[in-house]
Formats: structure tokens, sequence, C-alpha cells
């Protein structure tokens, strides 16, 4: 495979459509819950029927000035809705409602750090707007016909554009997971792909090494996972370099990526701005923000991660990975700084949400906030583990019957008997056993063979079921060569 990257240089730009977290919708009360039965969300607003008027949700508003602020846009004080004008069998306006020329934030920046990479760099994001969505097409409920459910038409939405500062694929995941760390933390939106909560249109261009002219590019369409758009970008990079090499010229169109296949391909030509014929909606007035409105949401947002890294990083001292791994999503923050502090462990604390608990998430397909076991309880069960009284490979168990049950650790360990033993007679015979069963071993330890340590000590936890202290077994067989 030719490595193009050596002669030519991926410009890329991206379009984040987020969805905020209202409970309805932008222009009418209707709801804005996912997963309702098909056409139950609607009413004469939402479906533009005549005579019905819109109502900017201030919920709404309210949401998407604190993304602007969190991702450091300037707020513009007047912003206008407008109408975008195109026809799409989910759209039954006719247009969606938008911002275009005066939309209400621009000029923010995005600190991203491409793994691989030490440094961070900003990359800029040219404005933040407000708009509704569009219904949905379902093409595989009817054989040959294609369905339209409009529970989602009119969803408030915030659209995102970064400047085309973006160099490889790899660089627009960081960036696509930064944004998305920061807009969760911001608490903006459930930022779901899964649920189309965030959706990202992918622009990709491709130049020679020093040339200071756009190609012309391609936008790869409502690509939905973050590997899907590193892997898009590549295929959409590789496949413009190859048509440029041969001397052909490149078309401006959406592309559709197949992930089938590990491609894309045309969808349609498209479209400029002017193709929409934007005009200022004439059933909305300019939405014009108070100053003071503004400042006081500045001061209402949370701690960011990036806020919360480098206090973790005084106050418990966890290193990179497990500062990645706490701070992931704020919920998760949450929880690592219950557990830590009412367990008063940071480091072990870290440790087992990067293991154990990492993995039952992984299991489940849960987040944190749904988890069975919460931090006070998982804190008791690591104060268990340090006082001796449950070993590691007991605590597992106990971990896994506190997800299914709901019951405390002391409670679990005393109903499942592997309470950690330190009581030196009953190890002693725990040790006797393992040398009568091992006759072949136990020589060769007596003579000194003191690797075979391991060896005996786990066919003692073995035998106890886990429930002997390893020190004390460690301990006891040392006396035996002395």
């Amino acid at each position: 495979m030719t490595d193009w990257s050596e002669k030519y240089e991926m410009v890329v730009g991206l379009e984040v459509h987020v969805q905020l977290k209202t409970r309805s919708k932008m222009f009418c009360g209707c709801s804005a819950d996912f997963g309702a039965p098909p056409n139950v969300n609607t009413c004469p607003v939402c479906l533009a029927l005549p005579g019905a008027l819109p109502v900017i949700n201030a919920e709404a508003v309210r949401l998407a000035l604190r993304a602007a602020i969190a991702l450091d846009f300037t707020i513009n004080l007047k912003s206008v809705f407008a109408r975008k004008n195109y026809f799409y069998p989910d759209l039954p306006k006719g247009y969606q409602i938008s911002q275009y020329d005066e939309p209400i934030a621009v000029r923010g920046t995005l600190r991203v750090k491409t793994p691989g990479e030490t440094a961070t760099h900003d990359i800029a994001i040219t404005r933040l707007h407000m708009e509704e969505d569009a219904g949905k097409s379902v093409h595989d409920r009817y054989p040959r016909k294609t369905a339209i459910d409009l529970n989602r038409a009119g969803v408030p939405l915030i659209e995102i554009v970064s400047e085309p500062d973006i160099r490889s694929a790899a660089e627009a995941g960081a960036y696509l997971r930064t944004l998305k760390q920061i807009l969760e933390y911001a608490g903006v939106s459930d930022v779901s792909m899964e649920e189309g909560s965030l959706r990202v249109d992918a622009n990709v261009s491709a130049r020679l090494h020093g040339a200071t002219e756009l190609g012309t590019k391609t936008e790869v369409k409502n690509v939905n996972s973050f590997s899907a758009v590193e892997r898009s970008l590549q295929s959409e990079f590789e496949r413009q370099c190859a048509m440029l090499d041969r001397g052909e010229v490149v078309r401006q169109e959406t592309m559709i990526w197949d992930a089938s296949r590990g491609t894309v391909r045309p969808a349609r030509s498209k479209e400029e701005s002017h193709d929409y014929r934007y005009f200022p909606d004439p059933d909305l007035p300019p939405l014009i923000l108070d100053p003071d409105y503004v400042a006081r949401l500045r001061h209402t947002l949370p701690e960011m991660a990036q806020q919360l890294r480098q206090r973790f990083s005084t106050e418990f001292g966890l290193n990179e990975a497990e500062l990645d791994a706490v701070t992931a999503e704020s919920s998760l923050a949450a929880y690592f700084e219950g557990v830590a502090r009412a367990h008063g462990d940071a480091k072990a604390a870290a440790k087992w949400m990067m293991g154990e608990l990492a993995a039952a998430l992984n299991e489940t397909g849960s987040g944190i906030r749904d988890f069975p076991v919460r931090a006070p309880q998982l804190a008791e069960l690591l104060d268990m583990v340090r006082d001796g009284k449950l070993s590691h490979t007991a605590a597992k168990g106990v971990f896994a019957t506190m997800r299914s049950s709901g019951k405390s650790a002391p409670v679990v360990a005393a109903e499942m008997a592997v309470t950690q033993v330190g009581d030196d007679s009953q190890i002693e015979q725990w040790i006797e056993e393992v040398f009568a069963e091992l006759p072949a071993e136990t020589s060769r330890f007596r003579a000194g063979e003191k690797k075979l340590t391991g060896v005996l000590v786990g066919a003692v936890m073995k035998k106890s079921k886990g429930r002997a202290d390893p020190k004390k077994v460690n301990a006891l067989l040392s006396k035996v060569t002395g």
C-alpha cells in the first residue's frame, strides 16, 4: 500500500452536531426523549403546520451557552435564527431553523493531545450555533419502503465547526474525544453516539506538502463512532491522493462511510451555503442575551477534566495512566474521589477502578451511574483487603457477588466464608497438608530450593480457598528452611 503521507498532507475540519440535554424540543413543548414509539412526540409547531409559531427554548439556550463557555468561545450577545432551505423527506417544513451569519458563539479553542505525542496543541473552532434536528428516515422496517419518524424533528442541537487545523486521522480522533469529554463534564449533553446525540461530519482534503492553498474537500457524513471517523478519513485521504497522483480532479461531494467494506463512496454533490438560501426566520425575534446572565453562567461551570487531573495529581499523586482512567467521565471522577476519600488510599482505589471495576463496566455495558456497587461500598471492600480480612483473590469474588446481590462487603464475605485467616495454627495445618500432598517439592524445598516457595504458597492458598493470609504463609514457610 502506498504511504501517501510522504507526499501529501491531510487537511481536516470537523462539524459536530450535539443534542442538548433538554426535556423538550427547541421551539415547542414536545418531549425530546430518545426511544419513544414513532411519531408520538410531535405537534403542529415541530411539524410546521399552518399557523403554528415557534418559541425559543430557554433551557436549550442556557446549555448552548455553557458549552460555548467551556470551549472558550466569544459569546455573541445578539444572535439570529435563520431558515436553511432544503428538501428532505424527514424535514416536513422544507427548511431547518438554524443560525447562519449571526451565531450564538464564535472563535473557540480546543487543546488536544494526540496519542503518541507528548505535547498538546490548540485547534481553533470557528463557530458554535444552535439549530433544530430533522426527523429520521427508517429504511429497514418495511421491504422496499422508507418510513419516517418525526420524533427527532425539532430536538435542540448545537453544531460545533472547527477550522481546517487537523492534520491526521489520529488527531481528528483526539479532537473528538476531548470535545466529548468537555461537553460531558459541562453537563450539556448525553453525548451518546449510539443514541445519535453526538454525530460527526468530517471534511477532508489532500494537498502537496508545502502547499498553502486548500484542496477540494469532500464531506464524510454522519459517521457514528470515533474509530469510524478515523478510518473513513484515512480511506478518503488515500482515495483523493491516488486521484491527484493520476492527475484527476477531486469533486466536492458528500460521501458515505461503508464500515463493512472499509471504504467511502459518493452519496451526492456537496451543496454550498448559497444553495440553502438562508434568510432570518420571520417567526423568531433575534436572541438577545443579558451580559449579567452570561457572566453568572460562567461561574456555574463545574470543575472540568483538566482541573480535576491537576488536583488529583497534586492531592493523590496519580500518574498519567491513572488520571486518564479516573477522569475519563465526570461521573467516574466523582466515583473515584468518593472511594479514595472513604478508603484513604487513592492509589489502591485507582488500581481497583482500572482493573475489576473497568472489567465489570465493560462486561455489562453500563455506565458508572447505574453500577450497583456504590463508592462507599467499594471503599468498605478495599478496607477489608487493607486490614487483612480479605485476600485480593477473595475480594474479587466478594466484589462479583456484591454486584449481583447489592449486599455489603462484610455481609457477602461472611456468607461466602472467605474472610482471611491469620491464625498460625490453622495455616500450619494447611501447610502440613500441602507438604503431604507434594512430597517431592517439599523435600527439595526443605533442602534449600527456595524458588519452590511460590509453588507451596499457591498450593496453600488453593487449599484454604483463598482464605489464608499470604504474608503469614510466606513467614511460616520461611521458618521451615531456617
